[in-house]
């Protein structure tokens, strides 16, 4: 991730950007498509020297085989697709990172602290927003908690429960709203809070239901298939049509357009699902770093709802002294 924000610092010179990313290989979908760039190079190759042999492999026919323009519609028609894929996850992520900002501040300030136990409760619960994110980060990828993340941010029981659970997410959202449906009942909060902060845990868990849209609905597989047969014979189909003009740079040439085509395809899969590790992908790991913070910042602030501070001792707590 750090190496994704270098190379999009506004304090490197245009041009040695330009350079940068030109010539760099992490990111890239170069590995991926290589393969088949040499295949069909390699094919090229196999052509011209039929070619020179004097054999009859020029054929100008083939070039109406996939027409360009049609080609050229299915792949932006791809890209465009992953994009809002990626976009949507984008601005998901977005929305969590503003309502879990929005409900920490809101339970900071408006639930009432009447004992050093009520305060130190209110800091794990906004620890929770975090463990939400995290747990949401994992269960889009289908991957089990990590327990080093998790261990600062929930108790012990509650670890051991979410290892068990089949949606961890969810069973955090219902601790938190538990919490402030508590709060209530204590009369630590009023109705129209209690209503507004449980507005926003439904932010958060429409938020994960949209992200699991993404995921859990690909690219319908048939039309994976289908462009990746126009490919394949769009490029097979290159050597025949470029011989008899380019000879020995046949190979070559078929080389760069296979490159560039696949390469498109490539991409559009690398971003489809946006949730995943793979480079291109969006660094939830980043964006659950910046909501912990934020809360931990939060925590350092002296809220006016410490009722219990003034016959505190130092060591209870530093938030509230």
């Amino acid at each position: 991730m750090r190496s994704q924000l270098d190379a999009l610092s506004p304090s490197s010179s245009p041009q040695h950007h330009w350079f940068r990313l030109l010539f760099r290989w992490q990111g890239a979908v170069v590995p991926a498509v290589l393969p088949r760039t040499l295949l069909c190079a390699g094919f090229g190759l196999l052509i011209s020297l039929l070619y020179r042999w004097g054999l009859p492999v020029s054929l100008q026919s083939l070039s109406s085989i996939v027409p360009s323009i049609v080609l050229g519609l299915l792949l932006v028609f791809r890209t465009n697709t992953a994009y809002e894929r990626f976009w949507e996850g984008r601005k998901l992520w977005g929305a969590l990172v503003n309502t879990s900002r929005n409900l920490a501040r809101q339970m900071w300030v408006a639930v009432h602290e009447h004992e050093a136990r009520d305060h130190e409760e209110k800091i794990q619960q906004l620890r929770l927003l975090v463990a939400f994110a995290r747990a949401t980060k994992q269960q889009l990828r289908s991957a089990p908690l990590v327990t080093t993340e998790m261990a600062t941010l929930v108790t012990s029981p509650q670890l051991a429960k979410l290892q068990t659970m089949h949606h961890p997410p969810l069973e955090i959202a219902f601790w938190l709203a538990d919490y402030l449906q508590r709060c209530f009942n204590q009369g630590r909060l009023n109705a129209y809070q209690l209503s507004a902060m449980l507005a926003q845990v439904d932010i958060m868990v429409d938020v994960l239901g949209g992200c699991e849209r993404i995921v859990k609905t690909p690219i319908p597989l048939a039309y994976a298939i289908h462009l990746k047969q126009l490919l394949l014979l769009y490029c097979l189909a290159l050597p025949f049509q470029m011989v008899s003009a380019l000879q020995d740079w046949t190979a070559l040439a078929v080389g760069l357009i296979s490159f560039t085509v696949f390469g498109i395809e490539a991409i559009g899969i690398e971003i489809e699902n946006p949730f995943g590790c793979d480079p291109n992908d969006l660094p939830l790991e980043a964006i659950s770093q910046t909501m912990q913070r934020n809360i931990e910042d939060l925590i350092t602030l002296t809220p006016d709802n410490c009722h219990w501070r003034e016959d505190a001792t130092p060591s209870v707590s530093t938030a509230c002294p």
